[in-house]
């Protein structure tokens, strides 16, 4: 250490508010919490219940389920947790009863993978995982009532997330009713008649294997051959979002192929209209339902039957009106119809366009397969470049007779409508590219607008070149079509969605595995709750068997399929001892976190995934103004938008058929959601456009230089591949956690992305050390607080703080709540900073104010003004509103555009006495001298412009 410094360090005040003493003061209010239960929520009734009445006021704050990465946190992800726990903290003070806890989400394939290279169980990496997240959270002062945490590879936990499987498993979805069933009552409406079985045989006359297949048909949750992606490379499925617009996994870089395999499906669909039209009551960001209705996708059209020889194409489309203009049909790749319809040679007249060089339509269809199969499904949608080939059938056109050849096309997916489509080139663009290729014609069926130009014209228009609709505008047309189609048996009007069923199989390991077993015939059976948890089989090996990457045809052969001493079982379900076949496929991490707002209210439970009476307290509807329909849930849940549609609407699935089985009170599990912004940081690159670590770049003269070689600056999410990352355990330990804290809630609006800039953090460590030193003596320790009664100008800057810093807590305007704190305490600074010390008044409204914000500093702050229980319980101060009437207005004076001096006036002033009192300033008079102005203009408790 150089004399400098050890001359700057000695100077230092012994008690001034540096970052040892802001992290020996943290640690100390962090073990009294914890020892004192300070933040245990109690529950009506049960192991968490005080024994006493609960508050009717109570308040359920939740953060979306954070994964524990191995790489830990850096600074973006608390910003949510800080966030939620500002707004428990602000309420708890205010004398609600508030749950806020956190758990983990803690299965899934990074923690597989790492498995996989290094052969040490998930388990453990997972749960070192943990204790690395926690210990950094605690850090940061949460306010999280700990006896509630779970996670969701606690077997206590997975035990209920299987039961719940089992509820959905067991019900089927009455449409009459509007609501989920027990399958019991479906078995009994079977039995007893008043509901005929498909083939119209009494239902005692089915083999047990036929009343499986027919139940199939009706639960909720079911096994079906479905399109999948595999990828043989890795010997897995992969979902949407794990494979790349060319086809690939982004793991690996191996082909992935759409094939179809038995997996096990939830019936989501049929819960559209209730998903889109619950939206409605939901206080959610507009944005977010968007999301979500444009995922479900209802729309209203009808259903078409093109007949090709004996067969038929069924179609949906939404422009029913534009049937005449459909020149050629397509169907996806994976259609079970293109088999049957093709024939064995080419028609006579065929386009050599459309043959793609084949010597028959099989052997072309096939090749076109094989080439579909390895595209992603975003690539299908996505390219411009349409490709297709022809099947060699023909379709007739129901409305005019006209022959339309049958196309196979990847543009068209299985996984929406039928799979088909009537191709409209006048009225559709991707149709306009394809008949532009292929030479097919083009017949517009809406007259397009005025000195339009392009080429498919998607607009409206009245009708034209389609007989008896000619002249009709949209409405009309499609009313007329749908009549006359349901008429002559051509199709019908319906509603379709672009939801499809929730696959929920996974070919990995690490994952709940599924409370069914097969009998000898392969018809799943439910297992009796007394069997749960199905615990994961120790194995050796944690990767699935992997195959070459271009067979496409091979099986998947999960690990759990090599645990055969568990894989095969003898149980006694009631009829006696019989082997049975376990699932070797896991549930999705999507399982686990479905539901974890229910066990949060009651992690004890052992009879119950949830408690009746303390669900229906944390989480049950409650009385609305105007008798609105209120939906239960928390509420308020804080996360990133990027959940906006799969965990949010798999949550909301799973709450509702609980709540029409009569499990839960309310039938949606988020009452409000908030979306927070990302932190976003500075990375840097070489000349090789390598990443270089971002803090050991110098800044000199506008150019950013590492190791002496000048680099280039980019903008981005903070994260290791960028090598940006700042984690809070540094901020921490340099600043302190309140500081860091208060930073980071005072860097911008909650709900919008912001710079991360640690030069900054600085500006938030001087506002606490000045708010400390104007509270305590830096030399002595002493408290500096007086007792003496605080000047009217000082009561008002208080109770206007107060009414202001409440507001925005409510509000999570934490950053402008921020901005005040600091205004009230220059305004401190300024008066008393000279004086004796702080009025007692004064000193704990800010000490109050701060502490949802910092809350270490402020239950110090408060303990030392004397109070012997800690802030957390409150009070939060309340605004006096005689303080808050304004009596005076300061008004800026401008004169040629600059601000040259003020004047105060009484707030009820007229324009002509506020006038004549900024030209009586001696500032103003002195520059005006003898002129005369030109013009005065007065803008209303804001400024005097003075025009000379």
């Amino acid at each position: 250490m150089s004399t400098d410094t050890a001359h700057d360090q000695d100077a230092v005040p012994a008690h001034r508010y540096t970052a040892a003493l802001a992290g020996s003061i943290e640690q100390r209010w962090q073990q009294h919490w914890e020892e004192h239960g300070t933040y245990h929520a109690p529950n009506p009734v049960g192991p968490l219940s005080t024994g006493k009445p609960v508050p009717d006021d109570k308040l359920f704050v939740q953060d979306m389920f954070p994964y524990p990465s191995g790489a830990g946190l850096h600074v973006g992800h608390p910003l949510g947790f800080i966030g939620t726990d500002v707004f428990a903290r602000y309420h708890r003070m205010n004398g609600r009863n508030v749950l806020h806890t956190m758990g983990f989400d803690a299965f899934g394939l990074p923690a597989e993978q790492y498995a996989v290279q290094t052969g040490q169980h998930p388990r453990t990496t997972t749960e070192t995982n943990i204790e690395t997240y926690l210990r950094q959270i605690r850090r940061l002062g949460l306010g999280h009532d700990e006896r509630r945490r779970i996670s969701t590879i606690d077997e206590g936990y997975y035990k209920w997330t299987q039961w719940i499987f089992l509820q959905v498993f067991n019900s089927w979805y009455d449409a009459d009713a509007g609501r989920a069933r027990p399958i019991d009552e479906l078995i009994a409406q079977f039995a007893d008649g008043s509901r005929p079985t498909p083939d119209g045989r009494p239902w005692a006359e089915l083999s047990g294997t036929e009343q499986q297949a027919v139940l199939g048909e009706h639960r909720l949750a079911y096994l079906s051959e479905a399109p999948v992606n595999w990828c043989p490379g890795l010997g897995t499925v992969l979902a949407n979002e794990e494979v790349t617009a060319d086809g690939r996994s982004e793991r690996g870089n191996f082909p992935v192929f759409r094939r179809s395999l038995r997996q096990w499906m939830m019936r989501i669909t049929a819960y559209s209209d209730r998903l889109i039209d619950d939206l409605e009551r939901l206080d959610w960001p507009e944005k977010v339902k968007a999301m979500q209705r444009n995922w479900i996708g209802r729309s209203h059209g009808a259903r078409v039957r093109f007949a090709v020889g004996d067969e038929s194409i069924e179609v949906f489309t939404t422009r029913p009106d534009t049937l005449f203009g459909a020149t050629y049909a397509v169907l996806a790749p994976e259609h079970d119809l293109v088999d049957r319809i093709v024939p064995d040679e080419w028609p006579a007249d065929v386009d050599p366009r459309w043959t793609e060089g084949a010597a028959t339509p099989a052997e072309a269809v096939a090749a076109y397969r094989r080439a579909a199969s390895t595209k992603s499904e975003l690539d299908r949608q996505e390219n411009r470049d349409k490709t297709g080939v022809f099947t060699g059938a023909y379709a007739v056109n129901p409305v005019n007779g006209a022959r339309v050849p049958v196309f196979v096309a990847d543009y068209v997916l299985m996984g929406y409508g039928t799979g088909a489509i009537m191709a409209v080139p006048g009225q559709d663009q991707r149709d306009w590219d394809f008949a532009t290729k292929f030479g097919l014609p083009v017949v517009r069926t809406v007259r397009p607008s005025d000195g339009f130009e392009g080429e498919a014209f998607t607009g409206e228009g009245p009708a034209i070149n389609s007989a008896f609709l000619d002249g009709m505008g949209v409405d009309d047309a499609k009313k007329t079509i749908i009549g006359w189609l349901e008429e002559h048996g051509h199709g019908r009007g319906t509603v379709q969605y672009k939801l499809r069923d929730w696959l929920f199989s996974r070919q990995r390991y690490w994952g709940e595995p599924f409370p069914v077993v097969y009998d000898s015939d392969g018809a799943p059976i439910a297992l009796p709750d007394s069997m749960l948890p199905v615990v994961l089989p120790e194995v050796d090996d944690y990767s699935p068997r992997t195959f070459d990457p271009e067979d496409a045809n091979s099986e998947p052969s999960p690990p759990l399929s090599r645990a055969t001493e568990w894989t095969e079982v003898e149980l006694d379900l009631g009829d006696g001892p019989k082997t049975y076949r376990r699932d070797t496929n896991t549930m999705p991490n999507w399982a686990g976190s479905c539901w974890y707002q229910l066990r949060y209210v009651d992690p004890t439970d052992d009879e119950r995934f949830v408690g009746r009476e303390n669900e229906r307290y944390w989480l049950g509807p409650r009385t609305t103004e105007h008798g609105a329909a209120d939906p239960g849930g928390v509420d308020l849940y804080i996360g990133g938008v990027e959940h906006a549609v799969l965990h949010l609407l798999y949550s909301r699935f799973w709450q509702k058929v609980l709540f029409d089985l009569g499990h839960v009170s309310g039938d949606e599990p988020y009452r409000r959601l908030f979306n927070q912004g990302y932190v976003q940081a500075y990375a840097y690159t070489d000349s090789r456009g390598t990443y270089v670590p971002a803090d050991q770049v110098v800044e000199e003269d506008g150019k950013f230089f590492f190791e002496g070689r000048e680099v280039n600056r980019e903008y981005g999410k903070m994260g290791k591949s960028l090598k940006n990352v700042v984690t809070p355990d540094e901020m921490a330990e340099t600043y302190g956690a309140d500081t860091f804290r208060f930073y980071e809630m005072s860097m911008g609006p909650m709900d919008v992305s912001r710079p991360w800039a640690t030069k900054d953090v600085v500006g938030a460590q001087r506002f606490l050390q000045r708010l400390w030193r104007n509270l305590v003596d830096e030399n002595t320790g002493e408290l500096r607080v007086t007792d003496e009664e605080p000047s009217e100008e000082s009561l008002r800057a208080l109770h206007r703080a107060v009414a202001g810093v409440r507001e925005d807590y409510e509000s999570l305007r934490y950053n402008t709540a921020g901005a005040k704190l600091i205004e009230l305490n220059n305004h401190i600074t300024k008066t008393y900073g000279g004086t004796a010390g702080t009025p007692r008044t004064i000193a704990e409204g800010v000490v109050q104010m701060l502490a949802p914000l910092s809350p270490h500093i402020a239950e110090e702050l408060w303990s030392r003004l004397g109070h012997g229980e800690s802030l957390a319980h409150g009070p939060f101060p309340r605004p006096d509103e005689r303080y808050l009437v304004v009596d005076t207005v300061e008004y800026p004076i401008q004169v040629g555009g600059k601000v040259r001096s003020r004047v105060v006036v009484a707030a009820g002033a007229s324009q002509d006495e506020v006038r004549a009192a900024a030209l009586a300033d001696e500032k103003i008079a002195e520059l005006v001298g003898t002129a005369t102005p030109r013009k005065v203009i007065v803008v209303p408790n804001r400024l005097v412009n003075i025009v000379l």
